[in-house]
């Protein structure tokens, strides 16, 4: 008998999430490890008449093909990836690893490689989403190998994905439409501002968002969500910022990262541990200097870190910026093979001002009349 929240869980992924109809393809990226929600997500979306299609990973082919194929092979993308990225109605990703450091000795040329050669594709998933004519959602599948990151037992962080899905919940939908809700307040708060700046522990970084849309990730992009986003204006980041959770990719932490902007570019980045990594990253292409997102964790459920962006990023009272690429349907416009969040703290002495005002304090989001009429620097007017 399947497992009752993995049942919730593919209803929720179908008719919510994707909101799959009749004669929609979908597209299943996942690994054999996954198989039990797979299994579900198909009896579900076959219920809704879809046509879904099956692509599985097996564990330790993408390290082969890194660390032995040629350049060519490495770069190339693979023909099923392609179509449904450019034909397909929904795509379904759920990562489920067994191994989160089986690239951690990857050239990170190579994997720069991969990803600049994912550059194209990657742009044209974005304008499709921005088209509303492709629908994909990321999720993920416990394993072990995430439970040992997250310094938890299996059964304990197969709790902490229910819970942060509010899959432990009677009525899931419910959960994510108040969130959604909630987070379309803050939304119209912040459309038509012009800029922001994020004050804190050696931390003062502003930019603009002038001319930006704000998009509400309520559980659709993103399973869980519980964030809202932005692209800030390309040349704007001016100051500093200094993350206070680790920096996660490709199974890689970096810790302990410092970057100071100029004009919108990073002149200046360093990290206690994992320096060369960054310096890799930072020089995969020129977009990957610059700003692509700004968000505000807002998942109440995520109260943690796990060193899984996929949960990070939602974590209630923090902020995330990412490096790289920007999404086309905030107005934003940096291009990049990079989509990097790096997470940052808001909870202790912090303060996000909007064009001069006090919008959130120690990550909790002050009420219009709670607020001081204008704040200049660290005084009141």
């Amino acid at each position: 008998m399947a497992d009752i929240h993995l049942q919730r869980m593919a209803q929720v992924l179908v008719h919510y999430s994707l909101s799959i109809k009749e004669g929609d393809r979908l597209g299943i990226e996942t690994s054999s490890l996954a198989a039990p929600l797979v299994r579900e997500v198909v009896r579900e979306a076959v219920k809704a008449g879809a046509h879904p299609e099956i692509f599985t990973q097996l564990a330790d082919m993408q390290e082969i093909l890194l660390k032995e194929g040629s350049d060519k092979q490495v770069a190339r993308i693979p023909q099923h990836r392609r179509i449904m990225v450019e034909e397909f109605e929904t795509l379904l990703r759920i990562v489920a690893e067994e191994n989160l450091k089986s690239l951690n000795t990857v050239d990170p040329q190579r994997l720069a490689l991969a990803q600049q050669a994912n550059n194209a594709l990657m742009r044209t998933m974005l304008k499709r989403t921005a088209e509303r004519s492709l629908r994909w959602t990321l999720t993920i599948f416990p394993t072990h190998a995430y439970a040992q990151d997250a310094d938890m037992s299996l059964s304990e962080f197969e709790d902490f994905i229910y819970h942060a899905c509010f899959l432990d919940h009677d009525d899931p939908v419910a959960c994510w439409q108040e969130l959604s809700q909630q987070q379309q307040r803050l939304i119209d708060r912040l459309t038509g501002k012009r800029t922001i700046q994020l004050l804190g522990q050696d931390t003062n970084l502003t930019f603009s968002v002038e001319g930006r849309s704000w998009l509400n990730d309520n559980g659709h992009y993103n399973f869980p969500g519980g964030e809202f986003f932005t692209s800030p204006v390309e040349t704007s980041a001016n100051g500093s910022i200094h993350f206070s959770f680790p920096a996660t990719v490709n199974g890689r932490s970096i810790e302990d990262v410092y970057l100071r902007f100029e004009h919108g570019v990073v002149i200046e980045a360093t990290a206690a541990q994992g320096q060369a990594y960054l310096d890799k990253m930072l020089g995969l292409d020129e977009g990957a200097h610059r700003l692509g997102e700004f968000a505000f964790g807002n998942n109440r459920n995520v109260n943690r870190s796990t060193r899984n962006v996929l949960f990070d990023e939602k974590m209630g009272r923090t902020v995330h910026l990412a490096l790289g690429a920007g999404y086309p349907e905030t107005g934003g416009t940096n291009r990049s093979a990079l989509h990097w969040d790096m997470v940052y703290d808001l909870r202790r002495g912090s303060e996000v001002l909007v064009d001069g005002e006090l919008f959130c304090k120690d990550g909790v989001f002050v009420e219009p009349s709670t607020l001081p009429r204008k704040r200049v620097g660290n005084a009141v007017s």
